[in-house]
C-alpha cells in the first residue's frame, strides 16, 4: 500500500475512534446525569414513598414470552394495593397498552388490583398509555395531573421521572419490588438507550403522544365515599373507564 494512501486510511480510522469515544462517552454521560438528576426523588421503600393524591401505575405485559407471570408487572401490582390500603395514594391511574383487543394491559391491572381489595372508584384506566412518554402526557393533558407519584421499578422511574419533570408535572417515583428474574439485564442495558432517545424526543424532534383526545379529569372521590359505593355496586358498574377508549385502541 502506498504510504500517502496509507496515511489516508490512519487518519480515517482515527478519526472514526475519536467520533466513537466521543459518542460513548456522550452516551454515558447522559445516562450518568439523568440517574445523579432524579435519585433524590426515589424512595426504594414502599412505606418511605407518598403521601400522595394520583399514583400513576405504569403498565406492563401481565406475562413473559416464556409464558411465565411477569414479575415487574407483579411487583407493580403489590405496590399500588399496598399504596392505596396504607392510605399513601388516594386514586390510582392505571396506564398501559390496548394496541389490539387481545391485548389490554390498563383492564389487566384492573382486575389484578380488584382482586387485591382496591376499589374500582379509586382506579381510573388510560387506555392510551402506549410508552412512558404517552403515559405522562396524557397524565397532564388529558387527566390533569400536576403532582403524582409514580409507581414502577427503580431501573424505569430516572427515565419516568425525567420526563415528567419536563412536562412540568411535580413528580415523585416509588420503586416496585423487584426480583431476579429472565431478561432483566436486556431490560436494564435498553432502559440506558431509552435515556438518551428521551432527550431527543422532549428538546430535539419535539416528539406528540400517539393519541390525546379530550380532557378528563380526574375525579378523586373521598376514601369514605369510596368504600360505601364499593359495598353498594357491582365492578361492572362502577369502574370508570376513560371515555376515549375506542380511538386510544388503536394500534401503535
Amino acid at each position: 500500500m502506498p504510504i500517502s494512501l496509507w496515511k489516508g486510511v490512519r487518519g480515517l480510522l482515527m478519526s472514526l475512534g475519536v467520533l466513537a469515544l466521543l459518542a460513548i462517552l456522550l452516551f454515558v454521560g447522559i445516562n450518568l446525569w439523568m440517574l445523579a438528576e432524579t435519585r433524590g426523588r426515589i424512595d426504594h421503600g414502599i412505606d418511605q414513598c407518598g403521601p400522595e393524591r394520583v399514583g400513576i401505575v405504569f403498565g406492563t405485559s401481565h406475562w413473559t414470552r416464556s409464558g411465565h407471570r411477569n414479575p415487574h408487572f407483579e411487583g407493580r401490582m403489590q405496590a399500588a394495593a399496598r399504596l392505596y390500603r396504607d392510605r399513601r395514594v388516594e386514586h390510582l391511574l392505571l396506564s398501559g397498552d390496548n394496541s389490539t383487543r387481545y391485548y389490554n394491559e390498563p383492564v389487566t391491572m384492573w382486575r389484578d388490583l380488584r382482586g387485591r381489595e382496591v376499589p374500582d372508584a379509586a382506579m381510573t384506566l388510560d387506555y392510551a398509555g402506549f410508552s412512558t412518554f404517552d403515559t405522562l402526557s396524557r397524565a397532564r393533558d388529558v387527566f390533569d395531573v400536576d403532582r403524582a407519584l409514580l409507581v414502577t421499578q427503580s431501573w424505569h422511574l430516572p427515565r419516568a421521572l425525567f420526563i415528567a419533570e419536563a412536562l412540568g408535572i411535580e413528580a415523585h417515583g416509588c420503586a416496585a419490588p423487584e426480583r431476579a428474574s429472565e431478561g432483566v439485564l436486556w431490560l436494564r442495558a435498553r432502559e440506558w438507550v431509552a435515556r438518551v432517545a428521551t432527550l431527543g424526543d422532549l428538546y430535539v424532534w419535539g416528539r406528540d403522544p400517539h393519541f390525546l383526545g379530550p380532557e378528563e379529569p380526574l375525579n378523586i372521590v373521598p376514601r369514605e365515599e369510596v368504600l360505601s359505593d364499593a359495598d353498594a355496586s357491582s365492578a361492572a358498574d362502577t369502574v370508570r373507564e376513560s371515555a376515549s377508549d375506542s380511538a386510544s385502541s388503536t394500534p401503535r
